[in-house]
């Protein structure tokens, strides 16, 4: 198996229900082929930076996973066909994973992002302590 990464456009007027269907028939072609998904993310809402298809906003799905080529051949023809997806791109990673590398680049982008949550939880903490200072400030004038 190797080493992929696909970032996908939906167009955004779906609804939640038409987004997880197609995230999970994308997963499914994976699972079937005996791939596995290391991350999927649900960036969700964004404004393009140029307008595709008349929209200026998509919903972006962004999944990181090892699987066979003929699995990234399947995911692709589905979404060229698929007028709900605006645009994809799929990039090779890596050329081959073992079922320890998946579990170690999972465990990888887990500390990772347990990391840049606690880095936002403390410059949340240090913004309220700003806030809490000029507050007092105020309130001795």
């Amino acid at each position: 198996m190797r080493h992929y990464e696909t970032t996908y456009i939906l167009r955004p007027n779906l609804g939640e229900d038409q987004f997880t269907e197609i995230i999970d028939r994308t997963n499914a072609i994976i699972a079937n082929d005996d791939g596995a998904i290391i991350c999927l993310d649900r960036w969700g809402m964004r404004r393009l930076a140029y307008e595709i298809s008349k929209e200026v906003q998509g919903y972006y799905v962004y999944m990181n996973y090892a699987a066979p080529a003929s699995a990234v051949d399947e995911i692709e023809r589905i979404f060229r066909i698929d007028d709900r997806v605006l645009r994809y791109l799929t990039i090779k990673l890596g050329d081959s994973m073992t079922a320890e590398s998946i579990e170690i680049e999972k465990q990888r982008i887990a500390e990772k992002a347990a990391a840049r949550e606690k880095a936002q939880a403390e410059a949340e903490e240090g913004a309220d302590y700003d806030n809490d200072d000029v507050d007092n400030e105020n309130s001795q004038e």
